[in-house]
């Protein structure tokens, strides 16, 4: 995991930091390091040209100390104050780069960078000038940034909202302060194989089975990808149950169909449940009258976690207080569930709002989106960052829901299992096609993530 600070816990690391470490020093560090990422970016520094707009912070100060080092390289060095110039690299000799270090995580309210000339480089310092350190909301006219150098760890505005495509490369480096106390983290590669229980060697199919709980007459491709994605990330047994399905109409799948009836199936379906290690209720089962309070009936009374997708969400209505279950839930909202759960849309701070429907709920909460934020009832939150535009297609949500079903029965936190299917989700699809692709092309590349992290 890569730890993620707020601006506020940014802003006790430093104070922690100057009660040993003098001030001068810690700037002279983290300018530092903004002269060689701009060195990298200029591929040397004799004969460039390099604008650094530097304000009266220590972001500024930053700045400054690069622009000093970069000139003893040979750079020819501008140092501008924010709002002295409205255009780089337009008039006179071309600009090789521009370093932005106006403002830093704590700035309020709008900031209209200069404009920059088409096709010269940007490396912002901490995070793009103009952007909010905590819900990477951008106000005003930002500079978009190839590379972003921020210190310490990354921070929640760099990695959501605005923020996220604004950034562009971000470097954390390390300029000798601890990380210390914090509630975000973001999920890498590494911590596959390090919170992915191995297959116990003399386990059988049932070690990690699911059930599913999915689908209606009819309309049973929700049922088939969530199936699949189970499959795919680990479970050796999926039942799966369409109500009011009979079973000759099942999908052709691994899975071994179950007989649930239209009206009244939680009963039956919690049955199975008792052989199960973990549940999905939600994908494709419609919104009739008398759903909601299956599906409800269904979490109160599970032995086993559960994760509730999809119509299972929308049929819950609106949630405004701790959801009765006797396991642990998951609940897997995209922006229109949450708003129909809370009553009101996320916003730009997705780590904010999953933490309070989580608290609501007394549940693991995974807000889907570019960057997903899953939270736990007590604030912690692990981000998956992963995401790419390939998968908004539709059904792949299904896949995410066997899969972090199938990561519960293999034993993880409900937590840690929702981000880790969250992250590989997001891997898979970048390894499938840019364009084109579609659900049922992700339970394959999830097995294929699988093989190559673990």
């Amino acid at each position: 995991m890569q730890p993620v600070l707020t601006v506020a816990e940014m802003q006790a690391v430093d104070a922690r930091g100057l009660e040993t470490t003098p001030l001068d020093e810690l700037v002279a560090r983290a300018g530092t390091a903004v002269a060689l990422a701009a060195l990298d970016l200029l591929g040397g520094a004799y004969g460039r040209r390099v604008v650094v707009v530097a304000g009266k912070g220590n972001n500024g100060a930053d700045g400054r100390v690069a622009a000093g080092l970069l000139a003893r390289r040979g750079a020819r060095v501008t140092v501008v104050a924010p709002g002295e110039v409205d255009r780089i690299g337009f008039d006179g000799p071309p600009v090789d780069l521009v370093v932005d270090a106006a403002f830093g995580t704590g700035f309020r309210g709008a900031y209209d960078a200069p404009a920059v000339a088409p096709g010269v480089p940007v490396l912002a310092v901490d995070i793009p000038s103009g952007v909010a350190g905590d819900t990477g909301a951008a106000a005003g006219r930002v500079l978009p940034a190839r590379r972003t150098v921020t210190f310490v760890a990354a921070k929640p505005g760099l990695l959501q909202w605005d923020g996220r495509g604004l950034a562009g490369d971000v470097r954390v480096v390390d300029i000798g302060l601890p990380v210390g106390p914090h509630g975000i983290d973001r999920v890498e590669d590494a911590d596959v194989g390090a919170w992915l229980p191995a297959r116990h060697p003399d386990g059988n199919k049932w070690g990690a089975a699911v059930l599913v709980v999915a689908g209606s007459p009819g309309m049973t491709g929700a049922a088939s990808l969530c199936a699949r994605g189970a499959y795919r990330a680990g479970s050796g047994m999926v039942r799966l149950g369409v109500p009011g399905g009979r079973l000759a109409d099942l999908p052709a799948t691994e899975a071994v169909g179950v007989e649930l009836p239209a009206d009244g199936w939680a009963g039956d379906a919690l049955e199975v449940a008792s052989r199960c290690r973990a549940t999905v209720v939600g994908p494709g089962i419609g919104r009739a009258k008398g759903t909601g309070a299956q599906v409800r009936w269904l979490v109160a009374h599970s032995p086993t976690p559960v994760v509730v997708d999809a119509d299972g969400l929308s049929v819950l209505g609106r949630v405004d207080r701790r959801l009765e279950s006797s396991a642990p839930v998951v609940l897997t909202p995209h922006d229109g569930e949450y708003e129909r759960l809370v009553g009101a849309m996320p916003g730009p701070d997705r780590v904010a709002a999953a933490r309070r429907l989580a608290s609501v709920a007394g549940t693991v909460v995974l807000l889907k989106g570019p960057t997903t934020a899953v939270a736990d009832p007590w604030g912690r939150v692990l981000l998956a960052t992963s995401g790419t535009p390939s998968l908004a297609s539709a059904g792949t949500g299904d896949v995410l829901s066997g899969m972090i079903a199938a990561f519960l029965a293999r034993g993880m936190p409900p937590l840690e299992a929702a981000a880790l299917a969250a992250h590989v989700h997001g891997r898979a699809g970048s390894a499938g096609h840019r364009a084109g692709l579609v659900a049922g092309d992700v339970p394959d590349l999830v097995a294929g993530v699988l093989d190559a992290l673990t």
